[in-house]
């Protein structure tokens, strides 16, 4: 089995299938058994898709085959309705972590976009075990998506324990902004001249790149340039209390792409990367007092962009998120 790392960067349902292969090859799923979307999909801790394409995959494979009745046929006897258990599978600790060692992007963008889009309406109830109705996916697998959400500030524990969404509202926005301009600007120029020559040149090539094809950059490729700048840049600075003060601010870092896709074609572009580019190469350059100020004058550009993105999907009609397991 490959390690955890490379397998992250491939799609689930190949390492579902995976999986699949090697313990029918090994000979460890009965003659006869039928393997389904829905058990396969619980004790996987995933979705119905990526099983159905990892069935799908060992189809064209020969591995499994299609009968007259639901689901995928092991071998030519019989269909016998075995239970599918993981010590047939091989399942483990370590194999279910390989399938989940990074959660679908996929699956957690969507419900980072509903959470966030909910936000700008109001406070809200999360339902863990509706989201994992919703997605069809295992409990833990629900609950380690929320706990993401929890540590980007979107959710927060109520004093009874349920999840809650924060409303990020304009007088929210413009906090976290106040705090982020203070604080910012002093990481940046601390860290100018910390960062190693090699990260700073990866995460410029990575910039122009995403500048290069801005129209059809991915929202995972969003989040690792805000990540770049904000977080990773920031993190060599001599202060490493200022870093952690800034945490709960990457909320907004997250909103901005989700309410401009919400927004749609009426939506000015925001192309932050030209901003990030100009605080960079001040980097390249070791400039720390220059590299402050591009970090401001991006950090009050963005906080502009975020009220009117705000207003513009608050005006927006039916324009509210009613995912089955937000409540309130």
């Amino acid at each position: 089995m490959e390690p955890a790392e490379s397998g992250a960067r491939r799609p689930t349902y190949e390492r579902i299938a995976e999986i699949l292969r090697a313990a029918l090859e090994a000979e460890r799923v009965p003659q006869g058994t039928v393997l389904s979307e829905v058990p396969l999909a619980r004790l996987f801790g995933a979705g119905r898709s990526p099983v159905r394409q990892a069935l799908g995959r060992l189809e064209a494979d020969g591995l499994v085959s299609r009968f007259d009745g639901r689901g995928f046929l092991v071998g030519q006897e019989a269909p016998s309705r075995v239970e599918v258990t993981p010590s047939m599978l091989g399942l483990c600790a370590d194999t279910i972590g390989l399938v989940h060692a990074r959660p679908a992007d996929a699956l957690y963008y969507g419900v980072e976009r509903e959470l966030i889009l909910r936000s700008l309406r109001g406070p809200s109830r999360v339902n863990e075990l509706a989201l994992s109705r919703h997605l069809q996916i295992g409990r833990s697998v629900a609950h380690d998506i929320l706990l993401r959400a929890q540590a980007a500030g979107i959710l927060e524990k109520g004093d009874n324990s349920r999840w809650v969404i924060r409303e990020l509202g304009a007088e929210r926005i413009e906090q976290f902004y106040e705090l982020r301009m203070l604080l910012e600007p002093a990481a940046i120029a601390q860290a100018a001249g910390r960062i190693p020559d090699a990260t700073l040149a990866e995460i410029e090539e990575r910039h122009r790149m995403a500048a290069a094809a801005w129209t059809s950059t991915e929202a995972a490729t969003l989040d690792q340039l805000e990540t770049d700048l904000h977080v990773t840049c920031l993190g060599y600075a001599a202060n490493p209390e200022i870093t952690e003060a800034l945490r709960r601010s990457r909320t907004v870092l997250l909103s901005g792409k989700h309410v401009q896709r919400a927004i749609g074609p009426t939506a000015t572009v925001d192309r932050f990367v030209d901003e990030h580019l100009s605080v960079i190469e001040c980097l390249r350059r070791g400039e720390g007092a220059p590299a402050a100020v591009e970090m401001k004058r991006h950090l009050v550009l963005a906080r502009d962009k975020a009220l009117d993105r705000l207003h513009a999907f608050q005006a927006m009609p039916g324009a509210d998120v009613r995912a089955s397991y937000i409540e309130g």
